[in-house]
Order: structure tokens, then C-alpha cells, then sequence
């Protein structure tokens, strides 16, 4: 079955103004059976966004019109496509009591959803590491190296697999090597295979699903997936179950890449 279930929407504040019907015909007309919209959840509450335009998160008051939104649109296409209503959930090492507190409430309105790193906290601060070179770079000489960035990235991930968010956690683990996407700008080979490897294994442990996520293709400095290829055949080889997601923030973008990987799957 051809499925997406990694997609962005109009919802988005640093996404594109594409409406949900731009992507879902676009779905359609490509062969894709299922969907999974998976808007950017709020940041939790108390938590502040330190990104330039405090963008990273869709507002509160619009997670009801959201699913509202899309549980019509399931009704309209349902004899073409299975669409699902789902987010994209940021752990964030601190906020996890908050983040609980927020899946408890809409966790039963919700069919599907990941568990995302992008934020890193260090000495009592939070930068979002995958905002842009320029963040990365400077944040690498804050923490030390570029090495040890990797480190607390994968420490972070790992806190994300293993925290208690109740029980409407997310179950799939999203893009779990983001901390890639600068690769070719700090030009540095970090060797982070048995970090990856570790993570895979506590995947696997948790019986949790893994994004597999092509978006890396389409950045100036990563042009490689999240997590890289070799690492999705080492996964498959644990049985860790594999979903694919193009990650897609406009509607053009749906599905982008997906030919050098779900075969894979």
C-alpha cells in the first residue's frame, strides 16, 4: 500500500498556505492510498519558542479547527483515500509533564502521530537545532564540538523514546538523525554509527514505529534521508516496522524522494 504519513498543512506558521485539498488530489492522482496529516503540535505551555519568529508550533486555538478540518475531509474522500488526523509532537527535554498533559486531552481525537526532536537543551537554554546553519554552528561552539552536539542530540532522542507521556505517546519516532541536516556545512565526519545503532535497538525495545523521512534530500547541506539508508535496512533487519514520510511543508513536496527509499521498506 502507497502511504505518506508525514505531512504538513496550511496550519503550519513556517509551512506554505497550500490547503489540504491541494495535497489530498495531489495524493490521488499519484496512487497514494494513505494519508497522514501531521501539523506541528503547539509547544508546550511555559515553553518558549527560540526561534527568530516564534514559528515552530501551530497555535493552540487552532488544534480543534484542525481536526475538525480534516475528520470532514475524511468523510468527503473516503472512497478514494484513507486519511488520517495526526501531529507532529516536539519532545522537549523539561516540558515532558506538559506535553502529557496535552496528549491526554487530545490524544483521543488523534489517529496517528510522531515524536520529534528539534530542540536541545543546554546550560538551562533551548536552541532549535535544525533551524538553521548558522544556529548549528554557533551552537556547536557553545556546547564544545560539533561531536558533541551529535551526542546530545541522540541523548535527547533516546530521552524521547524512553519518557512517559502517557498513553496516547506518539508511536512513531520522527526523522531520529535530523542533526544531519548541516552535514555538509560544518564539513566534519562524525562517526555517530553506533549512536544510530543504539537508537534503533531502543526503537525496537519500545515497539515503536520509525519515520522514515526523505525530506533530507531536499536540504542545501544533508542530501540524504533521515535516517540514512544503510540504517533503514539495519532496521528492517531488527523488524523495527518502517513508515514512510516525505515530510512535505507544500503540497508540491508530497511524496518528494520516495523513490529512493520505499523500496526499501
Amino acid at each position: 500500500m502507497k502511504r505518506d504519513a508525514h505531512i504538513h498543512s496550511p496550519y503550519c506558521p513556517h509551512g506554505s498556505n497550500d490547503g489540504f485539498e491541494l495535497y489530498i488530489e495531489k495524493a490521488i492522482s499519484e496512487g497514494i492510498q494513505d494519508i497522514t496529516f501531521t501539523e506541528h503540535a503547539p509547544l508546550p505551555r511555559g515553553f518558549i519558542d527560540p526561534t527568530p519568529l516564534q514559528d515552530s508550533g501551530m497555535r493552540q486555538a487552532d488544534v480543534l479547527p484542525y481536526i475538525q478540518e480534516i475528520t470532514l475531509l475524511k468523510e468527503k474522500y473516503a472512497n478514494q483515500i484513507k486519511i488520517r488526523v495526526g501531529f507532529e509532537v516536539d519532545f522537549i527535554e523539561g516540558f515532558e509533564q506538559q506535553t502529557c498533559t496535552w496528549l491526554n486531552e487530545f490524544g483521543p481525537l488523534i489517529d496517528d502521530a510522531i515524536l520529534s526532536v528539534h530542540f536541545l537543551k543546554y546550560a538551562n537554554e533551548y536552541v532549535c537545532i535544525d533551524y538553521s546553519k548558522d544556529v548549528f554552528l554557533e551552537f556547536s561552539k557553545k556546547v564544545g564540538s560539533v561531536e558533541q552536539v551529535y551526542q546530545l542530540y541522540y541523548e535527547t532522542v533516546r530521552q524521547s523514546i524512553e519518557a512517559d507521556l502517557g498513553m496516547y505517546k506518539p508511536m512513531r519516532i520522527g526523522h531520529p538523525t535530523l542533526v544531519h541536516k548541516f552535514r555538509l556545512a560544518h564539513n566534519e565526519n562524525i562517526d555517530d554509527h553506533q549512536q544510530i545503532i543504539e537508537i534503533l535497538h531502543c526503537i525496537k525495545e519500545h515497539d515503536y514505529e520509525l519515520d522514515v523521512n526523505s525530506a533530507g534530500y531536499a536540504k542545501t547541506f544533508c542530501q540524504e534521508s533521515y535516517p540514512p539508508i544503510p540504517y533503514i535496512s539495519i532496521s528492517k533487519n531488527l523488524q523495527v516496522k518502517l513508515i514512510f514520510g516525505s515530510d512535505a511543508h507544500q503540497a508540491k513536496d508530497l511524496h518528494q524522494f520516495a523513490e529512493k527509499l520505499v523500496h526499501l521498506l
